[in-house]
């Protein structure tokens, strides 16, 4: 069969001169490390050699949560071409998440950091998973220690474009999180849409801020990076001055808004700071129109908003250039999301399915080559989510304007984006409830300064219960990723209901909405 590995299509992309520097590795003291193309290629292979070792059956999960380094991009790449499934998993995820995931998904192989490898490894071994490895962000870990035994030359497994490739969890609205499962052929034709449709070129050099267990820091910057052969700069962390200190050289940058809010919180940030960059793109959260208009008064340049979702990768863009098929529209309009990617549609229908004319808000739908295979293990819940046509109902709200802009206006779903993560309010709620006191419990996102948007508890005490806000705050934080915990929680008598019965969050929402204002 043809070969449609992803890690083959992105090798091929590598510079010729395999000696050249192909990673830029930014210490927190601000000292680098230096990774050559050559050493992406032999640490990844080395990996794929223990992998394969292992002989584990076809189509096995690599669950990997660790902290950000180059060597967790190795794994990655080291698990797509032993024809493995990586399924990424965000560091802050807590005990409860763990267990979920790791019952759920059935890893043959977890990768934990090594200092949570005790609790970790107690809950793989107890599920049946057969090998846990440790990989830490200084190069050591037992992965790695496992890996120099092995060969650094490897033949990348073939796989079809329809073959998994990555497993990525996205929270339930009702309940527990669901894993999308995305597959080689969508990985590779996003990541080559978005190489001719930004404009990457020779010479280009991305700075790499963002975390690497979601689509935004993990798929786009990663995949786009590799595909054209560019060098990156890569921070474990970010860190607004160090990263502007660096836009001198460096000419791409990927971030959600709120990291565009702390850079222009540093007075130094100005045109000539700037000079250097080519492209600014931000994405997994909606940006605020002050922020867009800001930044361009500051450095002369207009950011560029996309798009995407964990089932779909990227939807939309911003134009980098003019785009022929919208009447040469080439201006980045702040407050939108910009026009379809070549190959994808995207369409708003009304509650009755009907479709819905320019300027109508509705329910936005999309199809491409880029649109996930299903949930992991939902074939309902899948089926739920496709209409009859087959195009993919992502839950969110929007309209196209005349000129062909599209916009997300809202979420039908309740979702809130809180510093480009996605919190979804009942599974904060599933937590909340069960503690002791609590009779029921309302999330809500209300807008913030700096995360855009962030979770606000409202609680309802059983008679006779007393409920203490900050404690309950407190419990939260040892049971839940730190963006999911609400930031404030109020205890009050009731939650303002409507005729049906059903908790009306817009009033609660209004309620608190300048809580943080």
């Amino acid at each position: 069969m043809p070969q449609a590995n992803l890690f083959s299509a992105l090798r091929a992309a590598f510079p010729k001169q395999m000696e050249q520097i192909a990673v830029e590795a930014v210490g927190p003291d601000g000292r680098s490390l230096y990774y050559t193309w050559a050493d992406l290629d032999r640490g990844s292979a080395r990996m794929a050699n223990l992998l394969q070792s292992l002989q584990l059956p076809e189509g096995s999960r690599i669950a990997v949560q660790v902290e950000k380094s180059v060597e967790a991009m190795m794994l990655y790449l080291a698990t797509l071409r032993a024809g493995y499934v990586f399924l990424p998993l965000n560091t802050a995820y807590q005990g409860a998440e763990m267990e979920y995931f790791i019952s759920d998904a059935e890893p043959a192989v977890v990768v934990c950091a090594p200092g949570n490898f005790g609790w970790v490894s107690k809950l793989a071994f107890n599920r049946g998973v057969g090998h846990v490895y440790t990989l830490g962000t200084d190069r050591t870990g037992t992965l790695l220690e496992r890996a120099a035994h092995h060969g650094d030359a490897q033949e990348p497994v073939a796989r079809r474009a329809d073959d998994l490739a990555a497993i990525l969890y996205t929270s339930g609205t009702t309940g527990r999180s669901k894993g999308a499962m995305l597959t080689h052929g969508n990985l590779l034709t996003n990541a080559a849409t978005l190489k001719v449709y930004w404009g990457w070129q020779e010479g280009d050099v991305l700075i790499h801020a963002l975390p690497i267990f979601h689509v935004h820091g993990l798929f786009v910057a990663i995949h786009g990076a590799l595909i054209n052969g560019s060098p990156m700069i890569w921070f474990s962390r970010f860190e607004p001055a160090a990263v502007i200190d660096r836009f001198k050289d460096a000419t791409v940058f990927m971030g959600v808004p709120t990291l565009y809010v702390r850079m222009l919180a540093d007075a130094r940030l100005d045109r000539e700071k700037a000079a250097h960059m080519r492209l600014f793109i931000s994405g997994s959260a909606p940006m605020l129109i002050e922020t867009f208009r800001a930044w361009r008064r500051r450095t002369g340049h207009a950011i560029l908003e996309r798009y995407g979702m964990s089932e779909t990768i990227m939807l939309t863009s911003n134009p980098y250039a003019a785009d022929p098929r919208f009447d040469n529209q080439d201006e980045r309009r702040g407050g939108t999301v910009g026009f379809p990617l070549p190959g994808v549609g995207v369409r708003v229908q009304g509650d009755d399915g009907q479709p819905l004319g320019r300027g109508e808000i509705g329910n936005i739908q999309v199809q491409g080559p880029n649109v996930f295979k299903g949930y992991w293990r939902m074939p309902e819940k899948t089926a739920e989510e496709f209409t009859a046509d087959g195009w993919f109902k992502t839950g969110d709200v929007g309209m196209q304007d005349e000129r062909g802009y599209f916009s997300i206006v809202g979420r039908s779903k309740d979702l809130i984006i809180s510093g480009g993560y996605n919190v979804y309010p009942a599974e904060v709620e599933g937590f909340i409830n069960e503690l002791p006191g609590v009779d029921e419990s309302a999330v809500i996102g209300v807008p913030h300064p700096d995360f855009g948007e962030v979770g606000v508890a409202v609680i309802v005490p059983r008679a006779g219960a007393q409920i203490d806000g900050q404690a309950v705050i407190d419990t939260l934080r040892a049971q839940l990723a730190h963006f999911k915990v609400p930031k404030r929680c109020y205890v009050v008598d009731s939650l303002p209901r409507n005729t049906m019965g059903k908790v009306q969050k817009k009033l609660l929402r209004d309620q608190y909405a300048r809580e943080f204002a």
